[in-house]
Parts: C-alpha cells; structure tokens; sequence
C-alpha cells in the first residue's frame, strides 16, 4: 500500500476484520466512541498525513474484501466541530458493496469543543476543508492500487453527510467538481459566517436564564410550544396523523398561548415577553438595517429548541465559532454576558474572514453539474438545531444562479423535505415518531451500531444513499423517490 502514499502520509493501523465483525477507535474517538458492528469482510486502515511540521490529519479507510467489478468509494462528513473518524456511517459503504472513507479533519475532540482552533489558522482550514480534499484525493489513489484498478477506469466515488457534513460535501463539490459522483447532503450548515452567529444570537433572544428577566422561556415551557403548533398545524396538510408536514401552510397564532390577565396559572401559558422570544427564533435573525441575516426555526422544530435555548449561555456552535475561530486573533477572551444581539461588526468579520474557508457559498456548481453529477438535498422540517428555512435559501440561490431554470436544475439537484425530522434524525422514542430514516447520515447508527441502512427496507426506493448509486432515469429527483 506504501506504493499509493505520499511522503506526508504514514500507515498508522491495518486490521483485517472478519464477517460480522466490528470495528473502531472507541473512547478515545470521542465524537464517534461507538464502533460499528456486523460489518462484512474488511480491510480497515489508519492514514495519518503530516500537513507541515505543527499539523496532521488522519482518515479510515474500510476495503472490502470483495467489490463487483465497477469499483464505488463512499465518503462521510462528520458532525459539528468534532474531531474524529466517523466509523458508524462508513459502516455503510461496505453494506452497499463500496469502500468507505471518512477524515477526523486534523484534529480531535467533540462536536462541541473548539478549544483545537484557538490561534490556529491551519487547523481551521483542516477543519473547513483541506482535511476532507486531501484525504478523498488520496484515498482514491490507495484503493485503485489496493484493487489493482487500471488508471483508465471509473471509480465511482458518492458522498452522504449531515449538518456539517452536509457542508463538507457542498464545498468539495463546489470547489472540487471531480471529486464525488453523486452526493447525499442532509441538514447542511453551509453558510458557517451567518448560520455560526445565529446560532448565537437566538441564545441571546432567552438570555439571561434568571427568573428576573422576562422574556426567559424555561424549556418546560416548550411542550406548551410543542402541543399547540401540532394542534394548529397538524392538518394543514390535510391529513391528522400528529406530523406537521406543511408547516409553510400553516397561519400559526402565538398569540393562543399568551396568559390572560386574570387567574391564569402562568406556567400554562406564555407571557406576553416569552411570546414575543418565540416570535424571534421563528421569524429569524434582522439586521437594524431590516436585512435578513439568517432565517428562523420552522413551525414543528419546537421539541429541539433547548438545544439552542436551554443552557445558562449561548449554544457552543455560535459562542464557540466566534471565540475560537473568528475572535480569538484580537488576543482577548470573548465575553457574551449583557450582550443582547451579534453586533454588526462581528457579522461584517465573519464574512470578510470567513474562518477556515468553511462555507459553502459557490452557488454556480455547473462543472459538477457537466460531469453528471447528482445531489440529492434534504432536510427534517422539525430541525430545531439549523434551520430548513436556510436549505431553501440555498437552493434557490442556486437556481436563480442557474437563471431560474427549475427544471433545469432538478436533472442534478433535488430537494426534499421530511416531516417529523429532527435535526439529521429523530429517536424512536420521540413525539412524532415520524419515518425519518432514509439512509442518510447517523441515520442508522442512531437505532443500533450493527445497523448501516433503512431496516426492513434495504432498496433504493425506501435508502436514499442506495438510490442516488443507482443508474439514474430522468433526473434526480426521479433516482430519490
């Protein structure tokens, strides 16, 4: 294997696993601690490529030990900042009879801990992209020599990932038009210099958690959220099944949850102030200038809010990116207390500086697009973590890039919404129990660590991932059905 390596990179571990095998780094992978099991006959192996003398990264590569003679690669995103090779959604690849690859990109820690980027430029970039092209580049060189593939010969190479995940696979694709031939992009936080913020700036709008501050909504308040949108909601699509499946058509009014003024138990209802934060996580994040910056959560996401709201500061995904990543060169700690909104001066920084070169902002993704390429987008319409608001953003900034040729733009790019989806996946214990599985990412390893696809429905009608493989028909949308 040495043959297919750079002078960079070194082979840190080669495991033959057996048939129902399993395999992983455990407790000291800490985003991804649970090893996947039941995995077909492999090959598992640990590159570490040296990016200069204070930086690496690493990624994993599962061979299969037998693949049909068209050679398929599957590549998978990770989540949040977290640092680590992800082996429960690799587990896939292998199951569909591909190879499979993820990048820990260059470093090690949780998804919420960003501590890895203070006054770390390189990192950042690892991080935001570098880790994730490198390691695709070269994974593909180690596999054609593993399976002694001529140099003339398609390795048909698909990607499936979700939240920043999703933004991995849009910004390779973006920027590296040959690398995927087909993409499953779930839940993508793309646009890391306004979704990053926002994300801070809702925290903001229930800040300070004191009894004293009125507009604090406590999350037992939540379920009142919870029970009244699906009691307004629910049939907008005309059918009560207890999902919000057309949130868009639903005229919502907060307004039925507010207290009375007399003899009402308040923790029954809102206060008019407690409203009035809902109102603002829903309508989005406006600028003074009335500019939106970033859209709101959607009508159904209410259950996932404590992700955002329910801490004593703001989520980690703003405070930390902007702390660590867009802050920390001014040598002075960021401090959020007292503030009540992201100033201008931090949203002008995040997009001139735009940290790691992280987002997913090249809309004209025609040379993809020229080489066949397919992205299959989708979303949960109850994400209370990235908002399904910012999805469409993204897809219609890329159909009026493609001059507002839907039609034109759906033969490669189809988006799709999934009711009861929370953010990347739901629990089977949650309310709705919706059927959100669709193969996407940590979709089925969410449910068990031996399981790679949708349970009982293992075909491309019902797995997304196994969908977008298969010979295409007319267009994308038509492979995800």
């Amino acid at each position: 294997m040495w043959r297919a390596l750079s002078t960079a990179a070194t082979i840190e571990n080669v495991t033959p696993v057996p048939a129902n095998g399993s395999h992983g780094e455990g407790p000291s992978n800490p985003p991804y601690p649970v090893n996947p099991t039941n995995l077909p006959p492999l090959c598992a192996v640990t590159i570490k490529v040296d990016q200069s003398t204070a930086a690496s990264s690493r990624f994993g590569l599962f061979l299969p030990d037998e693949l049909p003679v068209t050679k398929r690669l599957l590549v998978v995103g990770n989540g949040g900042f977290s640092g680590g090779i992800n082996g429960l959604d690799m587990a896939a690849g292998p199951h569909h009879r591909m190879a499979a690859l993820s990048t820990d990109t260059g470093h090690n820690s949780t998804a919420i801990d960003t501590s890895w980027a203070k006054s770390d430029a390189e990192k950042k970039e690892l991080w935001g992209w570098r880790a994730m092209h490198g390691s695709v580049a070269l994974g593909k060189d180690i596999i054609r020599w593993y399976y002694k593939q001529p140099d003339d010969e398609k390795l048909w190479t698909y990607y499936s990932g979700c939240s920043t995940g999703g933004r991995q696979g849009l910004r390779e694709l973006q920027e590296f038009p040959d690398s995927f031939d087909g993409a499953l992009i779930g839940a993508p936080a793309w646009w890391t210099g306004r979704l990053n913020p926002f994300l801070m700036q809702v925290g903001l709008y229930n800040l300070p958690a004191k009894n004293s501050n009125p507009s604090h909504m406590p999350l037992e308040k939540l379920s009142l959220l919870v029970d009244e949108v699906t009691r307004q909601c629910d049939g907008a699509d005309g059918v009560m099944d207890g999902i919000v499946s057309s949130p868009d058509k639903c005229e919502f009014e907060l307004g039925m949850l507010v207290c009375s003024e007399f003899g009402t138990n308040i923790s029954e209802c809102l206060t008019v102030e407690q409203a009035e934060t809902a109102r603002k996580v829903y309508e989005g994040w406006v600028s003074e200038e009335g500019e939106l910056l970033y859209p709101g959560l959607t009508l159904s996401s209410e259950d996932q809010w404590w992700i955002l709201l329910g801490a004593e500061e703001p989520s980690p995904f703003g405070l930390g990116y902007i702390r660590h990543l867009l802050l920390e060169e001014d040598g002075k700690e960021f401090v959020w207390a007292g503030l009540t909104a992201i100033g201008k001066d931090i949203v002008d920084r995040a997009q001139r500086l735009d940290p790691g070169r992280s987002s997913a902002t090249q809309y004209d993704i025609s040379d993809f697009q020229e080489r066949e390429g397919k992205v299959i987008l989708y979303h949960g319409l109850a994400d209370g973590l990235v908002p399904e608001k910012g999805s469409w953003w993204y897809y219609n900034k890329t159909i009026d890039t493609f001059g507002g040729d839907l039609g034109g733009v759906r033969v490669f790019l189809g988006y799709f919404q999934v009711p009861g989806m929370g953010h990347c996946f739901s629990r089977p214990d949650c309310t709705p129990n919706a059927p959100w599985n669709i193969g996407g990412a940590f979709q089925p390893g969410i449910l068990g660590s031996d399981i790679w696809s949708v349970p009982g429905f293992e075909d491309a009608e019902n797995d997304a991932l196994k969908g977008l493989a298969r010979p295409y028909s007319a267009d994308v949308c038509s492979a995800a059905r």
